[in-house]
């Protein structure tokens, strides 16, 4: 049997993936205000931020080893084997949320959860290397990008529909078992990679590999031999640097978000879960777009002859520059639409950039040495981000979140720093002499 643009197939299951990663993460952000008003009804609530924090800070950490981790996994077992250990052991994890009542209890599941959840996106760096050339990888990682706006567009007003019907446990267990019933169509579609895939056409196979900077057919000589230096190699180049500190400085813009929306709306504006649910979701429609645009953005810019140095440069600097001020008004949006509105301002402009920052791995490296760049720069993305999560209940003490979004204007700067400084011209690197 053959399918025809199997490798859209192939990414579209990854970012199905990544809504399920995101649906699974979002269930205690949305759930917090119950269950810490069922567990801890004599605390504050920047008490209950406090503990909101750690717990949030647990999964950050261990997400950040996870992505290390996996980073290897990947580029040693390939995309098909190292999905099926992500995201089986992610789906237990969740389940088991349904079990935690206490500090201890969550930060345990919440840190098997984030080392799971964290292969998510170094397989997706893998996968994405695997079955585009580099002309498509910038869409290709927008689609898979997409996942996690769409996750968060979806999982904000289901959880909180479900809250009407189902305990907080249950809601742990349902959503697991989805993330299990997505390893099914996975294991059938992904049966070999593109070289030896049989359900792909001659033609896209071709297509496929002649994109890349190897080919590993027995028929075709390589058009170039790939650089896939060990990991001190890799580390000696500036450029992997910049990729490692642009992943650090806008990667906790992302969690900001992601952990505080529901907090912030409830501290902030003093919503319950239902209404969460009703405004919530709308800064992940920005996200969305903004996945798409990076990489249509991208996508055109290359088409039209520019390179890839010039394209990654100007999308990523275009989507900080759209933060930046974003970031700045929300110091005093108004009402909560407002709010959510700038919100997703911030969001379309992060994932503008981000999909561009993530595909730089795959721009200076060969296959083989793709996960594990993804990973380092994925780990110390996570530790930044437990940073500013572990400072959110400071900088926002009695519901004043300015500080806050200040922080997350100057990462935007850094962010463009260090792809103009440390990455001088985005071109697939060679061994030094």
């Amino acid at each position: 049997m053959k399918v025809k643009g199997l490798r859209w197939w192939v990414i579209a299951l990854i970012a199905l993936a990544t809504v399920i990663n995101y649906i699974d993460r979002q269930s205690l952000n949305v759930l917090w205000p119950d269950i810490s008003a069922e567990l801890y009804p004599d605390k504050s609530m920047d008490e209950r931020k406090a503990i909101y924090g750690w717990i949030s800070s647990v999964f950050l950490f261990s997400y950040a080893f996870g992505q290390l981790i996996f980073g290897k996994i990947f580029d040693k077992v390939g995309s098909r084997i190292g999905f099926v250990l992500s995201i089986g052991f992610w789906s237990i994890a969740t389940a088991l949320h349904a079990f935690a009542n206490s500090v201890m209890s969550f930060s345990i599941f919440r840190s098997i959860l984030g080392v799971s959840e964290a292969g998510n996106w170094p397989g997706a760096a893998k996968a994405n290397a695997e079955w585009f050339p580099s002309k498509e990888r910038a869409f290709a990682q927008g689609i898979f990008n997409s996942g996690a706006a769409i996750g968060g567009i979806v999982s904000i007003p289901v959880i909180a529909f479900l809250t009407i019907y189902l305990s907080w446990q249950m809601i742990f267990v349902v959503v697991g078992l989805i993330g299990l019933l997505w390893l099914i169509p996975w294991v059938i579609f992904m049966k070999a990679p593109p070289n030896k895939h049989p359900w792909l056409t001659e033609e896209e196979r071709a297509y496929i590999l002649s994109g890349q900077k190897k080919q590993e057919t027995k028929n075709v000589e390589p058009l170039e031999e790939e650089y896939n230096p060990s990991t001190g190699k890799m580390l000696s180049h500036k450029e992997s640097w910049g990729v490692i500190i642009a992943s650090a400085a806008i990667d906790p813009i992302w969690w900001l978000f992601v952990f505080w929306i529901p907090i912030y709306l409830n501290d902030v504006y003093g919503f319950n879960v239902q209404e969460i649910g009703i405004y919530g979701w709308v800064p992940y429609v920005g996200a969305m777009i903004g996945a798409f645009f990076g990489g249509l953005l991208a996508q055109n810019r290359i088409k039209a002859g520019w390179s890839i140095n010039k394209t990654r440069k100007m999308v990523i600097t275009l989507g900080c520059l759209i933060m930046l001020p974003a970031l700045l008004m929300l110091a005093n949006p108004g009402e909560p639409i407002n709010a959510v509105i700038i919100m997703a301002v911030v969001l379309f402009g992060f994932q503008t950039a981000i999909g561009n920052i993530q595909t730089l791995p795959s721009d200076l490296f060969g296959k083989n040495t793709v996960g594990t760049l993804s990973g380092f720069a994925g780990m110390s993305a996570k530790f930044a981000g437990v940073g500013l999560t572990m400072l959110v209940p400071f900088l926002t003490s009695g519901g004043n979140y300015t500080p806050a979004f200040i922080v997350g204007a100057a990462l935007a700067f850094i962010v463009m720093a260090s792809v103009w400084f440390l990455c001088p011209k985005i071109e697939p690197l060679k061994a030094k002499n």
